[in-house]
């Protein structure tokens, strides 16, 4: 994938490359070709990316499935083509039915639903993704995350979302990018 390398000699001083990379397409290791449903998902920031929780509460105890971490950009770039899928689902499909409520349940913070959640060494800190894509059929969503680094790009993390749960995601995902860009910059850490 690389297109006319341009480097320097090796030598004393940095050497550089002109790489050409497809970002468009990307391996599908054999860990995340299924995927995984999430019927629910938290979104927090940090102060210098968005993480997305997706959680399953169809088991006892209920779990974190996934845990996916975006640069800003990367999590305005997944809004808009979440958006845009979204209404391009509403033009096929029409608005899907919202999910029905417990009529005993009062909404959780999300303190309570992590004290409660089971969280598994191999998804504690969450794989980074620097692209996503997004496609649907009349039930569901699916969201590719993608680590695009040179030379291959690899899905990182599928997830499954119920298509009636997607405007919850764009709501939410928007109300964390809006306190995001409220909070002062935080300069990066000292170099030791």
């Amino acid at each position: 994938m690389s297109e006319n390398p341009q480097s320097q000699p090796a030598g004393d001083g940095p050497q550089t490359q002109k790489l050409q990379h497809n970002p468009m397409s990307a391996r599908v290791p054999e860990k995340v070709a299924r995927g995984i449903i999430a019927t629910g998902f938290l979104i927090f920031s940090g102060p210098h990316e968005v993480v997305i929780d997706f959680l399953q509460f169809i088991s006892r105890p209920a779990h974190l499935a996934a845990r996916v971490v975006l640069a800003p950009a990367v999590a305005e770039q997944f809004l808009a083509t979440l958006r845009e899928n979204y209404g391009r689902y509403q033009q096929a499909f029409g608005t899907p039915a919202p999910l029905p409520r417990n009529p005993g349940e009062r909404p959780r913070s999300a303190q309570e639903i992590y004290d409660d959640l089971k969280i598994s060494d191999d998804v504690l800190s969450g794989v980074y993704a620097n692209a996503v894509m997004v496609g649907h059929t009349p039930a569901e969503f699916s969201l590719d995350f993608i680590t695009s680094f040179y030379p291959h790009a690899a899905i990182a993390s599928r997830i499954y979302l119920a298509a009636p749960r997607v405007p919850q995601l764009i709501e939410t995902l928007t109300a964390s990018l809006n306190n995001y860009r409220a909070k002062p910059p935080q300069a990066p850490p000292a170099a030791p």
